[in-house]
């Protein structure tokens, strides 16, 4: 019951802790791994231990599968290059310049031993970063890059890093052979990811049952990852590709399916990443416990946590600009970007739950798991602490902000007017040949909505409120936000008073907070 205890308390603590921080405007996973690491060290406290296997099935995958629904595949397709050759190039990049920092630093690490570290914390986690950028209004297609190198990078990581521990555990195998085995698991893992989500998305279609359907799309992204990991595969990258095609699709499903998944979601990742980061803080008594000199090995961590930033700002800069300087295709698609940008994608570098899931996945018996296992953590939380205290000051000081928002908020009003006028023609031709006076008053009734919806846009794009006053949507949503709270009083009321049952008020409920949802979707 102890042990129940302290996990209920962990998932409450780690909750009231992120609510704390979004109300206050503070990035909570630099908080929590901060608040994690004080509670690792006070008397009587029951640490919950890292599960590795765990952690990568019931955290690392719905989170992954999660940001791939929500990101733009078009948008990862457009950026594919910058991605690339951040999600693949740079990680086997640090994974190298720290496997041979480690190595000439670290006497018991053997090369092979420091290439698994290099590999480890090479992939950084953008749940930080790109929590900031969206607070601090980064331009759009840095926040795609930065979360597409996310959704991409853990699986080359992982792959890294399970071929350079087969070569450090004593089974030879050669250069190519390490080279086939990244090949197959990547290709394998996006094939199992495709294959699985077509065959999903068209039973979900067929059931016609959003609460089966959303129930199914929960299911998707464990059974994705256990097929490619049992076909030794890339278990991540096939979750990614599966999400990536799902989110795409999404438009296909209903609109309660959409509503459901979307609720379900965001709880989950907000669970899930509160917990995993103050878990993270929370092993550091774990990690002490097992090494010998920390001395040693503190000035060994900052000596790689430098080699990791330096050898992320050393590979961005060449590979924004060098691509455009050697192919004028390139450089006349895609100009050079101001150097602002380069400079703050190269400090968006903090790592996190995947390096301590691989580096806790390491057999116990192997010689150089303890050594390995501190460092990985200390380039973890000296990451989140450095860019994620300094992130937001270096975004702010260099002046990088969205600068597209008013040509993306025409180009929106554009198609939100075609989309209305469209819909006018079809009810015009639904109720052409009707001359009941009700069914003309109702046509009337929805033409007028549906040029408010058409008109709410455009207004967006004048002056402010405060220079120009409440808008008439405004206005509209204001009075119709209140009269919506009098309505579910009323009805709260007579399910007291006895008059209409809970069923009738979950349903007139439901119906409500629908179209009170869309009134705070329209205000954003």
């Amino acid at each position: 019951m102890t042990t129940e205890i302290t996990i209920l308390a962990l998932v409450l603590g780690a909750l009231a802790i992120t609510w704390l921080c979004r109300r206050f405007d503070v990035s909570a996973p630099l908080v929590l791994v901060v608040v994690g690491i004080a509670v690792s060290f006070v008397p009587g406290v029951e640490i919950v231990e890292f599960d590795p296997e765990i952690v990568l099935l019931l955290v690392l995958t719905p989170l992954l599968y999660s940001s791939a629904l929500e990101s733009s595949y078009l948008d990862i397709r457009a950026n594919l290059r910058p991605i690339g050759l951040l999600a693949v190039g740079l990680v086997a990049f640090t994974a190298v310049v720290v496997g041979v920092v480690a190595w000439w630093w670290v006497p018991e690490l053997t090369l092979p031993a420091a290439l698994v570290l290099g590999a480890i914390v090479a992939p950084p986690d953008a749940v930080s970063a790109v929590s900031i950028g969206r607070r601090l209004g980064l331009p759009r297609r840095m926040m795609t890059i930065i979360s597409g190198e996310s959704l991409i990078n853990d699986a080359t990581s992982l792959t890294l890093f399970r071929v350079f521990l087969t070569v450090a555990t004593g089974a030879g195998i050669t250069l190519l052979q390490g080279a086939g085995m990244f090949v197959i698991a990547s290709a394998g893992g996006a094939a199992i990811g495709y294959g699985l989500a077509w065959i999903a998305h068209r039973v979900r279609r067929k059931l016609e049952d959003s609460p089966v359907e959303a129930a199914l799309g929960l299911v998707v992204p464990f059974a994705v990852f256990a097929v490619g990991e049992i076909a030794h595969t890339s278990g991540v990258l096939a979750v990614v590709v599966a999400g990536l095609y799902l989110g795409y699709h999404a438009p296909e499903s209903g609109y309660a399916t959409r509503l459901q998944e979307q609720a379900v979601w965001q709880a989950s990742d907000t669970i899930l990443e509160a917990v995993v980061f103050a878990l993270i803080g929370l092993q550091l008594t774990t990690v002490l416990r097992n090494v010998g000199d920390v001395g040693a090995l503190v000035v060994a961590g900052l000596v790689i946590t430098a080699a990791t930033v330096v050898a992320r700002i050393v590979w961005v800069f060449p590979a924004t600009y060098v691509p455009r300087f050697l192919f004028r295709r390139i450089r006349a698609r895609d100009p050079y970007p101001p150097w602002q940008w380069p400079a703050v994608i190269s400090w968006a570098g903090m790592r996190g739950v995947v390096t301590l899931a691989a580096a806790f996945t390491i057999d116990t018996d192997v010689p150089f798991r303890d050594t390995v296992v501190f460092l990985a953590f200390f380039v973890t939380v000296a990451t989140l602490l450095l860019h994620g205290f300094t992130l937001p000051w270096l975004i702010r000081r260099l002046g990088v902000r969205d600068q597209n928002g008013q040509a993306e908020l025409l180009a929106e009003a554009q198609t939100q007017y075609d989309a209305v006028q469209a819909s006018i023609e079809r009810l015009d031709a639904l109720v052409a040949d009707v001359e009941i006076s009700t069914t003309q008053h109702t046509a009337e009734k929805l033409r007028r909505l549906a040029q408010m919806s058409a008109n709410g846009v455009w207004e967006q794009l004048g002056r402010s409120d405060e220079e120009a006053g409440e808008s008439p949507n405004a206005t509209y949503r204001r009075l119709r936000r209140e009269m919506l709270r009098e309505e579910r009083a009323t009805f709260v009321a007579r399910r007291d008073s006895g008059d209409i049952d809970d069923e009738i008020l979950r349903r007139v409920l439901r119906r409500l907070d629908l179209e009170e949802a869309q009134l705070a979707r329209d205000d954003a």
